[in-house]
Parts: C-alpha cells; structure tokens; sequence
C-alpha cells in the first residue's frame, strides 16, 4: 500500500502512536498517519532549537554544513512526554480500549526510552506500552508507520504492541557517508583514520546490528557502496517476500530518488513507503551525502546480521 493509499487514522481511534522526531517522519507525514512526535533538542553553540519546530532538515543542514563545531543533541524530558500523553489521554480516555502506544529509538543510542518510562510512571491513570525498538532514524519511522497502521485498523492495543514489536526486530538499516569527516568531528574515529579515509576516497557502509552503528564494508567510491547496500538488502530478502522499503538522505534528495528507482527496479513487488530526509541522529555523525536504505520483510526472513 503506498503512501497515498492509506487513509489516515480516525479520531476516534482509542490506541494513539507516539514516537520522537528521531524517527525522520516529516510533520505532514506524521500529522497523516496519526503519529505524535516529541521534538528532540538540538543546540548550535548556544542557542538551541526543537527538531521540526523551530530548526527544519533544510536549516539544519545549512547550519550544519556551515559550523566548525558539530551540534549536540538531546532527549525530550521527561515532562515532555508527561505533557504529551495527558493532552492525548484527554482526546481517548472515554472510548472502550483506550492506550497509549510510544515508540523510541535503541536505547544504546539514546536515553528517549527512559524518559518516556519515567512519564508513564508519572502518570499510572494512563495505559502507556513505551517500546525501544532497537533502530533509528528512518527505522524506527517505519516502525512508527507500523503501529499507526495497526490503529487505525481498530487493532486493540495488546494487539498494536506485538505488531509493533515484531516489525521492530525485522527492521534493518544500511547507509553509507559521503565524507569521514563528520564521522571524525564526533569523535566515532580517529583524525588519522579520517584522513587515511579520505585520501582513499573510502566511503563506508555501515549498518545497525544489535541497536548500535556497525562497519559493513569501506568501498573506495560511492557507486560500489551503494552497490554494497543493495546486495546487502537483497542477500536478506527472499524472493517470494514482499519487501516494505524506505530510502533516507541527509540533503542529498537527488541521490535518494535515483536510489529510489534502483529499488523499485530490482525488487518485485515492493511497497516503497517513503523517501526521507533523515534527521540530526544519523545527520550529526554522518553528515550532509550520507544515504541509506531501510526495510522489513513481510514475513521473518533471514536475521539480517552482517
């Protein structure tokens, strides 16, 4: 089903999504699919912005690309969610079966998870599932599509749980970087590795494995690396599976839909959902030309491990 096809949920759909702007879901595509995003922080020396409020992806990577400093992020608060959750609880509370349900990126990555915790315990009137789905970026986006997808179909909220769950570890990531520089800056590898890198003209291809950033392969040009991430997605699908698939950039739109078309060309039957401009997570340490690709199966398939 694509994009355009689904319609979006009723307002009386007793199970609400929440997920964080993490997730690389545009405000208008969240706004479609019923999913309420808690805006992360991003400080640029010394002013800070709320992601997808006052900061968007096109002055983000302006910013970016123009700072001698990388920015910093951070979780949303704890009264974030607490403020969230009480103004969507109010929306369902009297319809039969009424729950919230909050998805967050790997708890390896990021403390969203134990902030969202700490709110529901706050707030034990209110039915809260908070679920670490391992992933990020467009990952947990595709995830958070998921649950919404199951409530808007009136599935009860045990039901969007083990849903939810189940599409987060089917998940995958794959992306490569356009420069190591950012990589460098954030301190993920050395000066000396970076340098070497760029000489080589190495663009790696990384992975999520076990909630983290994981090395795949370091082809030399950009061409062979996202030749690596397609072979990748293709050693883990089974031809007779339907694949559900996304494409993140962090401003490289053009190379996103001609990635875009690679998919939709090799693999049959793929439900390609969405292209997305990939936020400050994966943005921050990659940096500007970083493009990756995200996706699940219909069906378990292979583990999706390197």
């Amino acid at each position: 089903m694509s994009t355009q096809e689904h319609e979006a949920p009723s307002q009386k759909d007793p199970v609400m999504i929440v997920s964080d702007s993490t997730c690389s879901l545009s405000p208008e595509l969240a706004r479609h699919y019923g999913v309420q995003l808690v805006p992360t922080y991003i400080t640029f020396g010394g002013r800070t912005y709320r992601d997808g409020i006052d900061l968007d992806a096109t002055q983000f990577y302006a910013l970016l690309r123009s700072s001698a400093q990388l920015p910093t992020t951070a979780q949303p608060t704890v009264a974030d969610f607490t403020k969230v959750y009480t103004e969507l609880w109010e929306q369902v509370r009297t319809l039969p079966g009424a729950a919230i349900v909050s998805v967050h990126p790997s708890s390896k990555m990021t403390k969203t998870v134990d902030a969202a915790q700490a709110a529901s315990r706050e707030l034990p009137e209110i039915p809260v599932h908070v679920i670490d789905t391992g992933t990020i970026s467009m990952g947990l986006g595709m995830v958070a599509i998921a649950a919404a997808r199951a409530a808007a179909a009136g599935q009860d909220a045990a039901t969007v749980v083990r849903l939810t769950e189940d599409v987060a570890r089917r998940v995958r990531v794959v992306f490569t970087v356009e420069t190591m520089e950012y990589l460098r800056k954030g301190g993920r590898i050395g000066a000396a590795t970076a340098l070497l890198g760029m000489l080589l003209n190495i663009k790696p291809v990384l992975y999520l494995g076990d909630g983290q950033v994981q090395p795949l392969e370091k082809p030399r040009t950009r061409k062979k690396a996202i030749a690596v991430m397609l072979d990748w997605v293709a050693a883990q699908v089974a031809s007779s599976q339907a694949l559900h698939a996304a494409v993140l950039h962090c401003d490289a739109a053009d190379d996103a839909q001609a990635l875009t078309q690679e998919i939709v060309t090799r693999f049959l039957g793929v439900d390609l959902v969405m292209t997305a401009e990939a936020g400050p997570t994966i943005g921050t340490h990659g940096g500007p030309g970083t493009i990756g690709v995200v996706f699940y199966t219909e069906e378990s398939g292979k583990p999706g491990n390197a």
